[in-house]
């Protein structure tokens, strides 16, 4: 099930002064994680801004008994570990700079899906509370998954509607699979995995949940996913590093607004004012910031044949099957896959959009609506 490589990563990284960045960077330099433990702490000095005391721990017997322990209770406990240097985290997360270099998970996990991570306050409203429930109503239609941090208050009502509405779901730990934190959502946690969804950490069986940890964890939340949305926060509240480390990452955030005189709006307010984040005016509007495209199975349902038969030319019903299967779609697919020349699609695109059935982005592109 594991690899040599896996154990020389385990003891790589629980090596001082060894972060994620540092990790990668040697890897890169040597190949593998095992060439690095073997041949880093003696050619060194041929590598710039690899310093003494950087490979000083390299070598160090009691790592390597550690990750044999590791492997032991990650096989127990059916865990995977998945190598950045191996191509196995999610697509996105592997793109930030500062990506775990090893991300331990349980359950099952489709990273072909679109992500859409959802965070806020441990003492969640009313308020908060119904926009997450509306929320998932409305997109239960949809294909994607929700990735939260399994916290008490929003996080906790994002996993239990994502589980009521059937949407998959994805728990971020700030600690090692030995213990589950907080416990009261131990529960939850197992639902999750019966539902299908997964559990993932960046952390060994060794760490605790410690308060850095937390910090640390919001990182994956914010790379894992295209968009994030805050529902609600104080000033300063943990959401914040979130939100900071998706616009590092350069990924779209959302955030709920509420009334100034609402402590647990006052977070997200502030996050609108600065233009970290995009105010959320309806679901609709945000479902359509989104783009979240429907399951092909549903099309039928969604869109009745003859109801598009009537209301619809050739050209227009086959341009619009064309866009509705294949989202985002360029000009120049259209024209190879529909035969038609572009000067004779281009207004037909324009009929459709005047009906409300598409919408162009630029590049050419276009999804239907």
């Amino acid at each position: 099930m594991y690899s040599e490589e896996h154990l020389y990563a385990i003891a790589l990284r629980e090596c001082n002064l060894i972060g994620d960045i540092s990790f990668h960077k040697l890897v890169r330099i040597f190949g593998s994680a095992k060439n690095v433990w073997e041949n880093a702490p003696k050619e060194y000095k041929k590598l710039d801004g690899i310093g003494k005391k950087m490979v000083s721990d390299m070598g160090n017997p009691e790592h390597l008994k550690f990750a044999e322990k590791e492997l032991i209770f990650c096989e127990k406990n059916n865990i995977k570990i998945n190598l950045r240097h191996f191509q196995e985290l999610p697509q996105l997360l592997n793109e930030c700079d500062d990506a775990p270099a090893i991300l331990y998970q349980k359950g099952s996990f489709d990273d072909s899906m679109q992500k859409l991570s959802i965070v806020g306050t441990r003492n969640m409203t009313s308020y908060g509370k119904q926009f997450i429930h509306d929320f998932f109503e409305e997109t239960q239609a949809f294909d994607y998954i929700s990735v939260s941090g399994l916290a008490l208050g929003v996080d906790k009502e994002v996993h239990e509607q994502s589980i009521h509405f059937q949407t998959p779901t994805v728990a971020v730990l700030a600690h090692g699979f030995h213990l589950l934190y907080p416990a009261k959502n131990r529960n939850l946690s197992e639902k999750i995995l019966e539902e299908g969804g997964a559990l993932l950490t960046e952390f060994n069986s060794s760490r605790k949940p410690d308060r850095e940890n937390f910090i640390q964890r919001n990182r994956i939340v914010a790379g894992i996913s295209p968009s994030t949305i805050v529902v609600e926060t104080a000033f300063g509240g943990g959401s914040i590093s979130t939100t900071t480390f998706a616009n590092g990452y350069n990924r779209e955030v959302f955030a709920l607004p509420g009334k100034i005189t609402d402590k647990q709006s006052q977070g997200c307010n502030h996050l609108i004012f600065q233009n970290k984040a995009t105010a959320i005016s309806t679901i609709k509007n945000l479902i359509d910031f989104l783009e979240f495209n429907k399951p092909k199975e549903k099309i039928e349902e969604l869109f009745p044949a003859d109801e598009v038969t009537i209301q619809m030319t050739e050209n227009q019903e086959l341009i619009f099957r064309l866009i509705f299967n294949n989202p985002q779609i360029s000009l120049d697919s259209l024209v190879e896959k529909s035969d038609l020349s572009s000067h004779k699609i281009l207004p037909v695109i324009l009929e459709l959009e005047l009906l409300g059935k598409l919408k162009s982005f630029s590049g050419r592109q276009f999804i239907a609506i």
